[in-house]
C-alpha cells in the first residue's frame, strides 16, 4: 500500500466518518503494537484532552456486535485515559489480512514500530497471505533466500536468472512475499531475512530491553554477542543506563571477549546444546552444510571414547 494511497484513504476515512460509545470498541488481538512511548503518549492523551480524537480511528464490524478496532491504537487508548464518551470512527468491511495491513502502516505511518513489533506484524501478515502457520513463515523465507542466494552465484557465472531457478510453489509463495514488502514500502524482503529475523533469536533478555524501547536494535545484536548471563545483563544495563555509543559497546564486548574464559566446560557444552534446540540451526538451508561437517566430527569424537 503507498503512502500516497494511506492519504487519500485517510481523507476518505475522515468523510465517512460517525460517533460510536468508546466502550463498544474492541481490540484485537493481531494487534501490532505492544509498547508506547510514554512521554509520547501523555502529551497525546493532553491533546485529546483539550481538543478530542481529531482524527477518527479505523474500526470494522464484529460479528458479536461491537467494533474491532483496525488503525488508531495510540488514540483509543489516550481516549480511554482522557475519560472520553465517545469518539468519532469510520466503519470498513475489511477481511483480515486487509485489518492487520492497515494496522501496520498506521503505526508506521504514525509512531514507528519497534523491530520486533515490526517483525511479528509482518510475519502474521505473512502468514495470512501465504494461508499457513506464523511459526513456519521464517522456515518459508530462508527457504527462499538460500534459493535466491543460488540464482545469484549462478547469475555471476553467466547462467541466465529466472524464476524458473525456483519450484512451483516457491513461485507462488515468492510473488506473494514480493508483494506484500512492495505493498508495506519498508524494507525488502531480503533486507527483512538478513537483518530483522535473526533478532527472534537474541537471548531473552536482550529481546524483553528491545520489546520495551529500551536499546536499539543494532546495540541489542551486539550485546547478545555475550554468551555468559551475567556479563551480558550487567553490560546490557550499564548500556542503557550510560546511554552507550554502539562503538563503545564493540569495545566493551571486544575486551570482555579477549578475558579468558571462566566457563567450566561442561557448562559450555549444555550452553551449547540448549542454544542450538532454541536457534534450530538445522532448519537454515545456508547452514546445513557447515553443521553436517561439525556433527560428523562430533560424533567420529564421541566413537573414538572407550564404551
Amino acid at each position: 500500500m503507498k503512502k500516497n494511497g494511506t492519504i487519500d484513504q485517510e481523507k476518505a476515512i475522515n468523510q465517512s466518518a460517525i460517533t460510536v460509545p468508546l466502550k463498544e470498541i474492541h481490540l484485537p488481538s493481531t494487534q501490532p503494537r505492544r509498547y508506547f512511548n510514554s512521554q509520547s503518549h501523555q502529551r497525546l492523551i493532553r491533546s485529546i484532552q483539550t481538543h478530542g480524537v481529531l482524527q477518527p480511528l479505523l474500526v470494522r464490524p464484529r460479528k458479536v456486535g461491537g467494533y474491532e478496532l483496525v488503525a488508531g491504537e495510540r488514540r483509543y487508548r489516550a481516549a480511554i485515559a482522557a475519560e472520553l464518551v465517545e469518539v468519532p470512527v469510520s466503519v470498513q468491511e475489511l477481511s483480515d489480512a486487509e485489518a492487520i495491513e492497515l494496522a501496520l502502516i498506521e503505526n508506521l505511518l504514525r509512531e514507528e514500530l519497534n523491530p520486533l513489533e515490526e517483525i511479528e506484524g509482518i510475519i502474521q501478515l505473512l502468514a495470512i497471505r501465504l494461508n499457513c502457520p506464523t511459526e513456519e513463515v521464517p522456515l518459508l523465507l530462508h527457504q527462499l533466500q538460500h534459493q535466491h542466494k543460488k540464482q545469484a552465484r549462478q547469475a555471476s557465472n553467466n547462467v541466465i536468472e529466472s524464476k524458473e531457478q525456483y519450484g512451483e510453489d516457491q513461485i507462488s509463495a515468492l510473488d506473494i512475499v514480493e508483494t506484500v514488502f512492495e505493498s508495506l514500502q519498508m524494507m525488502s524482503w531480503i533486507s527483512f531475512v538478513n537483518n530483522r529475523l535473526p533478532l527472534l533469536n537474541l537471548p531473552s533478555d536482550v529481546l524483553e530491553a528491545l520489546r520495551f524501547g529500551r536499546i536499539e536494535y543494532t546495540k541489542a545484536k551486539v550485546i547478545a554477542q555475550l554468551k555468559d548471563l551475567e556479563q551480558r545483563q550487567q553490560l546490557l544495563e550499564q548500556a542503557i543506563a550510560q546511554q552507550w555509543s554502539l562503538n563503545r559497546i564493540r569495545e566493551q564486548v571486544k575486551a570482555l571477549h579477549t578475558q579468558p574464559s571462566t566457563v567450566p566446560l561442561k557448562q559450555r557444552v549444555d550452553n551449547t546444546y540448549q542454544l542450538l534446540k532454541r536457534t534450530k540451526l538445522w532448519e537454515h538451508p545456508e547452514k546445513q552444510n557447515k553443521l553436517e561437517t561439525l556433527l560428523t566430527e562430533l560424533e567420529t569424537l564421541l566413537q573414538d571414547e572407550p564404551q
